[in-house]
């Protein structure tokens, strides 16, 4: 069971409504009056937000946080009304050597941050008028991406993650240069399905995000990586930034090493073959300069319209929550509007945000996943304590009764799966571990077991109006969609914009198969080792099996396949923790293990249901006793279970797509 987490935890490492909930006015009517949560600092002076008291609340926070955590090393960049405010570097960019990190030369991989670029492009396009924002994209492309529902994907959809495209992992990423195609030939050789109608579900996507830097290329006539150096990188400054791979020569000097522990060993750098959504390399002053010219109102990118249109348009699938913009995603807080991008690699970890109205951006990125990936929270308080410092806010939530809240927690509970998902590989079988429980507390609210806390504690939710809850002294938000009296979907502030979550048809539940399967593994295990064991006892004893010969065949045919069954199961989890621990197994080397599995499991299932009826056939014609009877039941069970969750999770099914 570990390894089955361990697998979901690291895909989520490589891995982060149409309308809002239909409220009836009888529940409408059950919030009352407003009630007033100070936050920030309260009657204390607010502090000038200046470089010296930047500089020593910084040094007060991330030397701890990197030595407590485990980290290597980590660059901050403040810019404010146009200007580097502060640019610090702390710790390693390579502990071995003890360099230390240079925030205007130490080099970063992006991740997903990279996507800010690759939708920069798209808008100087779309100024140009070159790419029209709600057209089929296909009129841009050499291939096709088929339409769903007869509706097609347009640039809009891709710059919002509502493309409806299932999860890609093979071939995403690698550590050898060799492995990595052309954009063109990277696109085209994996389309992925289509889940969801276009504009209607959030679904972060690198496919999506990699199909517009293909849009880019063919439009503008210049290969990716020389459009951006010429009309992002050069106009804004940015000499120490590039989507290259592997790095120009100037550049390899200039980079820090990546590590999942400060206290390991570095890990090779990091290749991407979807590299519009996260092959940037950058330092952290040049992604200083990026922030200065977008809160800059388009700075020498484009015209102040054109940055409007891009920070501006807004599309919130689950109303009150953050909304996605074209590119950006909102991350607002203490009042204030915030547009933000995360990326995270295994090795690296980076997250930028501006305040458009307060001109004011902060950029951070980290060298080291930490102890239990504690980069995560370690940004996630530097930009919420940076917002309660200089942008300290009074909150006023109102409530809803006792009752209610009650009532409306009972309808969140179930199973729900993330809108980004591997929904049509043999990997969909993780969401056996990795599925989301809403579940009650002991005082009746909502418990959830994804989102934590900064300590890793689950969150207590308050609810203030009609499916929107509040974390209790904290300031993320959760709202439910309802449809016919019915939760059907939600989400929470950090990821609304980009991911929801759905509830997951029954019959597909892990709360019920998870511990069907761990059960029936069982059941079969101690069948496998029985058989052997009865039979050096009997043969220690001299007793000879007292069975017809078509009933020993059934007995001696059912343990044959409950022992194969285990084999086959076990070795499902080794693949799938061989194939995601280390990249290069992404890119086919483990297909023929693949091919194999995918042979033998239908076989091994189908024979092991087979064999177990033949056997219950028998028990129960013949004279045996309670417990025979019983168990025969329970081995066919035990095969009903497993031929269902190699059916509805992929197991069973043929391609080495995924």
């Amino acid at each position: 069971m570990r390894l089955i987490r361990s697998c979901a935890m690291l895909v989520a490492a490589m891995l982060v409504g149409v309308m809002a909930p239909a409220v009836s006015p009888s529940a409408a009517q059950t919030a009352t009056k407003p009630q007033t949560k100070l936050r920030g600092p309260g009657p204390l002076p607010v502090p000038a937000m200046v470089k010296s008291d930047v500089d020593a609340w910084l040094d007060g926070y991330m030397p701890y946080a990197l030595l407590r955590g485990d980290a290597a090393g980590a660059v901050v960049v403040v810019v404010k009304d146009g200007k580097v405010l502060t640019q610090r570097g702390f710790g390693y960019a390579d502990v071995g050597t003890r360099r230390r990190v240079d925030p205007e030369t130490t080099l970063f991989r992006q991740a997903s941050v990279s996507k800010l670029i690759t939708w920069t492009a798209v808008m100087q396009l779309v100024e140009q008028g070159k790419i029209d924002l709600d057209r089929d994209i296909n009129t841009y492309l050499d291939f096709r991406i088929p339409p769903f529902g007869g509706k097609p994907v347009t640039m809009r959809n891709l710059m919002t993650h509502t493309g409806g495209f299932d999860e890609v992992q093979r071939g995403l990423n690698s550590y050898d240069p060799k492995k990595i195609p052309s954009l063109g030939d990277a696109l085209k050789r994996q389309v992925p399905y289509r889940i969801y109608a276009p504009g209607t579900t959030p679904a972060y996507s690198n496919y999506g995000t990699s199909l517009a830097g293909y849009i880019v290329e063919r439009v503008s006539g210049l290969p990716y990586n020389d459009y951006v150096e010429r009309h992002i990188f050069a106009p804004t400054g940015m000499t120490r930034s590039t989507f290259r791979q592997p790095l120009p020569g100037r550049l390899q000097p200039l980079m820090a090493s990546g590590y999942m522990l400060g206290s390991g060993k570095p890990g090779p750098f990091e290749l991407s073959s979807l590299a519009p959504s996260g092959a940037m390399t950058a330092s952290g002053a040049d992604m200083g300069r990026f922030m200065i010219a977008h809160l800059g109102k388009g700075g020498p990118l484009m015209k102040p319209a054109t940055a409007a249109q891009m920070h501006d348009t807004i599309l919130r699938l689950i109303p009150p929550l953050n909304g996605m913009a074209l590119g950006f995603y909102e991350q607002n807080i203490n009042g204030r509007r915030a547009l933000s991008h995360a990326g995270d690699s295994p090795n690296f970890h980076s997250q930028l945000w501006i305040f458009p109205e307060e001109n004011v951006g902060i950029y951070m990125s980290m060298n080291a996943a930490g102890t239990q990936n504690v980069s995560g929270p370690i940004r996630s308080y530097l930009f919420e304590a940076f917002a309660d410092r200089y942008f300290p806010f009074e909150q006023r939530d109102g409530r809803v009764d006792a009752a209610t809240a009650r009532e409306h927690a009972r309808m969140m509970v179930g199973t729900y799966n993330k809108t980004r998902r591997l929904e049509t590989s043999f990997l969909k079988a993780m969401e056996l571990a990795g599925q989301t429980k809403v579940s009650l507390d002991r005082d009746g609210g909502i418990r959830l077991n994804a989102v934590p806390g900064i300590g890793g504690q689950p969150r207590k939710w308050v609810e203030i109006a009609p499916f929107v809850w509040r974390e209790a002294g904290g300031r993320m938000r959760l709202a439910a969609k309802v449809e016919n009296g019915r939760v059907v979907r939600f989400s929470v502030d950090s990821a609304s914009p980009y991911i929801a979550f759905d509830r997951v048809p029954w019959y597909l539940s892990a709360a019920w198969l998870t511990p069907a399967m761990l059960a029936s593994l069982g059941v079969l295990l101690l069948t496998a080792i029985a058989w052997p064991v009865s039979a050096l006892a009997r043969r220690y004893y001299g007793v000879k099996a007292d069975l017809p010969s078509a009933a020993l065949k059934s007995y001696r045919l059912t343990r044959g396949f409950a022992a194969l069954a285990v084999t086959v199961m076990v070795a499902w989890i080794l693949f799938v923790s061989t194939l995601l621990r280390d990249f290069s197994s992404l890119s086919g080397e483990l297909d023929w293990a693949l091919i194999t599995l995918q042979v033998v499991t239908p076989i091994i299932f189908l024979g092991l249901l087979v064999s177990a009826l033949w056997n219950v056939r028998h028990v129960w014609t013949g004279k045996r006793g309670r417990f025979a009877k019983f168990w025969s039941l329970l081995l066919l069970i035990s095969a009903v279970v497993l031929l269902w969750i190699g059916a509805g999770f992929h197991l069973i099914g043929f391609g080495t797509h995924f």
